[in-house]
Formats: C-alpha cells, structure tokens, sequence
C-alpha cells in the first residue's frame, strides 16, 4: 500500500509514504495513520502547476485548502500531503531543523521552480539546503512521456541546456525525461541527497494511476496518488 525511500526513512522521527492506488484517496483516516498523524492534521491543496508555496502554521479543512503546488511547515504532528498521478511527488526533510516540505512537481511547475520555492520557504523556518534531503516518489518515464515540439520549444527558450532531457522519438516528437529533470533542480540548488524511486506510474498499472495512460486506454478506477510527509508528534 505505500512505498518508502531510505533517504527519508533514514531520518528517526519523520514519517513518510508514497502511497499506491491501494490506498484509496478518499481514505483520510487511513493515510494520516500510516505517518503517525490525526485525520484532520492531514493537509494538502488546490494544485494549479504553479510555484506557489504554503507554510502551514496549523491544519486547514480540506474544502478549505488554498491554492499552490508546495507545502512546508515545522510543526509536529501535521502531514503534508501531494496529490500526483504522472507528475513528480517530492518530499524534504531538513532533520536537524525538523523541517519538512512537500511539492507536486509536473513539468509546469518544475520549470516555474517549485522545488527551488519549496527549499526557500524551508529555509525561511530554518532548514539550511545544505542539510536537506529529498525524495522523487513514483512518476512518468521518459519512456511513456511524449510531449510535442511546442514543449520542447518552452524549455529550450528558459535554457538551450534543457534539452538534454529531450530525445527525439521515431515519430517527429520528442521523449521527456521528468525525473531527471527534477533530479538536475534539486542537485543545482545545493541540496545535501536526492533520491529518485524510480518507479513508473504509467508503465505499472497494477500499482499506480496515471493521468495519461487513462487518456490512452481509460481504465475503471482511475484517481490520484498520494504522497506525504509529516513529523509526528
């Protein structure tokens, strides 16, 4: 039902989980469970591939969750959680601060700098990047993810460098790397370790829901995987 990393699960008194589509996402009490938290301190929000970042002071109903796409926060006993179901969930933790963040990182929101924001807003409750580690949880290969030349276009225009997460496929388009894309961000801004889980939400349809093989073939079931961190308390 969940997944973790020995990244994150190295670190004594965070609690995480990359949760699989086991694990319905209507299950509140049963999510916050699994990291040591209370139904109602489970927190997520109105993703909108932004670079927005919420710190989170207190735990909100979920009708009332705010708009962004990164959350962070140093108080015990609260979960943040990342909806994704192709994009990349990455979770922080900064253990000697005990800060901790979360962020849905799709290919808008990576290339706005919703990692970069997140590691800012931990830093600002006083994480310091260089002792913060993060997790890649399970999202679209590169192998299953083609995208149109006006994509490629978007990220060459932002840095000709980009591109190398680009390979042209046999049929006039091009295959996206993701997680690597995530990968390189997190590495640039000075981070301590980044771990990637290297699973693929489109290829392992047993395990995880993915947005764009429901538009290929639509399958019963289809939703949203959750991703969560929390320090409990």
């Amino acid at each position: 039902m969940r997944l973790q990393v020995s990244a994150l699960s190295d670190h004594h008194g965070v609690a995480h989980a990359f949760f699989t589509r086991a694990a319905p996402v209507e299950e509140r009490g049963l999510l916050a469970r699994e990291v040591g938290v209370g139904a109602e301190a489970f927190v997520g929000l109105k993703q909108v591939h932004s670079h927005d970042v919420v710190t989170v002071e207190a735990p909100w109903a979920d009708e009332a969750r705010p708009r962004g796409d990164g959350l962070v926060t140093r108080r015990r006993g609260i979960a943040l959680a990342i909806a994704t179901a192709d994009c990349g969930p990455v979770l922080f933790v900064d253990r000697d601060a005990g800060v901790i963040g979360a962020a849905h990182a799709g290919w808008r929101g990576a290339l706005a700098g919703v990692l970069e924001a997140t590691i800012a807003s931990m830093e600002a409750l006083g994480a310091r990047r260089g002792d913060i580690v993060a997790a890649l949880g399970p999202t679209i290969s590169a192998a299953h993810y083609e995208v149109g030349p006006e994509l490629v276009a978007a990220f060459r225009e932002a840095d000709p460098a980009h591109e190398r997460f680009f390979t042209p496929n046999a049929g006039g388009r091009a295959q996206f790397d993701l997680p690597g894309f995530i990968g390189a961000r997190l590495d640039a801004a000075g981070i301590a370790a980044f771990e990637d889980i290297a699973r693929c939400t489109y290829a392992e349809a047993e395990h995880f829901h993915s947005y764009r093989r429901h538009t290929h073939r639509p399958e019963p079931g289809h939703g949203r995987l959750i991703s969560a961190i929390a320090l409990p308390g």
